[in-house]
């Protein structure tokens, strides 16, 4: 099975990234919506409420979300694979709810795309070019957001993905290993630089990208182990940080529908056809359908936002009933 949890958004244009990226763009140019102080009870200025009432054309969002945005003003927010997939439409999320994003990936010109169609100025967007399998590059998203916005309160560790030849019977050490710090070491490093600031202002959001295969089996050994292994680091760190303000919980995917997720190349490689491995990974879970990269967007910004004061230690999938 391909990497579920971390994989490139194929855009729908007709619906709910773009529309995240329609609002994002009207709040990016509201100058009401600067960074500020934390406050827990910030309502939305009346250039948020100009961005609700034009949320999107085609009317999807409207009902579902329209009276919600405003949810994360005045929080700076870190999302690492910001630049593509779902870090991409978590961003632009966070964006149209007002938070300040720093966003960080290998790629200089998804990150630039990500800022530009959300329409974030420095002041309240800011792109780092960074490695997440290298220590200190690593640590850096968090560290420029602190020099550059004075507070972190929500850490989105969405890197991730498989590494290499991934066949156990091989004994490839280089790619277990490699694989591992890709979707489980580089979420630690980024979390144990965000973490003392959290303490000391005494409010944060750690929220960790998951897969179906943090629960079940279904992708290479490698991956499987570094998602299981997500599941006690982030049990672990709501105990440690509970009295310090802090939530961590685990957000968990499974099939979503982006470039990753290669229906033609899959069949090329099975000698099927792709409306047959669509259909595949459709019949995998009970909505009988591949999930939208946006549709993981509404439970990110309950976990960041004060609604979601409540839950933490938590793992929940939004996976349209993955294997279940």
């Amino acid at each position: 099975m391909p990497d579920m949890g971390h994989i490139v958004h194929v855009i729908d244009r007709s619906g709910d990234v773009e529309g995240f990226r329609h609002i994002a763009r009207l709040r990016g140019r509201d100058n009401s919506d600067e960074p500020r102080a934390m406050n827990l009870t910030a309502r939305p200025s009346n250039g948020s409420q100009v961005a609700r009432d034009r949320i999107d054309p085609a009317g999807r969002l409207a009902n579902s979300i329209g009276e919600l945005m405003g949810q994360l003003d005045g929080r700076v927010a870190v999302i690492t694979g910001g630049g593509r997939g779902i870090g991409e439409a978590i961003a632009l999320r966070y964006a149209a709810e007002g938070a300040t994003v720093v966003i960080s990936s290998r790629t200089a010109s998804d990150l630039e795309n990500t800022l530009s169609v959300a329409g974030l100025d420095s002041d309240r967007g800011l792109a780092v070019v960074a490695d997440a399998t290298d220590r200190d590059d690593a640590r850096r998203p968090v560290l420029e957001a602190l020099e550059r916005f004075g507070r972190v309160d929500i850490l989105v560790n969405n890197v991730g993905g498989s590494v290499g030849n991934n066949d156990p019977f091989l004994a490839n050490d280089d790619a277990f290993e490699s694989t591992l710090v890709l979707c489980l070491t580089s979420a630690w490093w980024t979390t144990s630089a965000v973490l003392p600031s959290m303490r000391d202002q005494g409010f944060g959001r750690i929220i960790s990208i998951g897969s179906g295969t943090s629960k079940t089996t279904g992708a290479s050994l490698p991956y499987t182990t570094a998602k299981h292994a997500l599941v006690g680091f982030t049990k672990e760190l709501a105990k440690t940080g509970a009295p310090f303000g802090i939530n961590a919980n685990l957000l968990c995917p499974g099939w979503t529908r982006t470039s990753l997720v290669d229906f033609e190349r899959i069949a090329t490689a099975r000698g099927t056809s792709v409306e047959i491995e669509e259909e595949r990974a459709a019949s995998e879970s009970l909505q009988h359908r591949v999930l939208d990269a946006s549709e993981l967007t509404g439970m990110a910004t309950l976990l960041a936002g004060e609604d979601g004061r409540g839950i933490t230690g938590q793992v929940i999938s939004v996976d349209g009933g993955y294997k279940v």
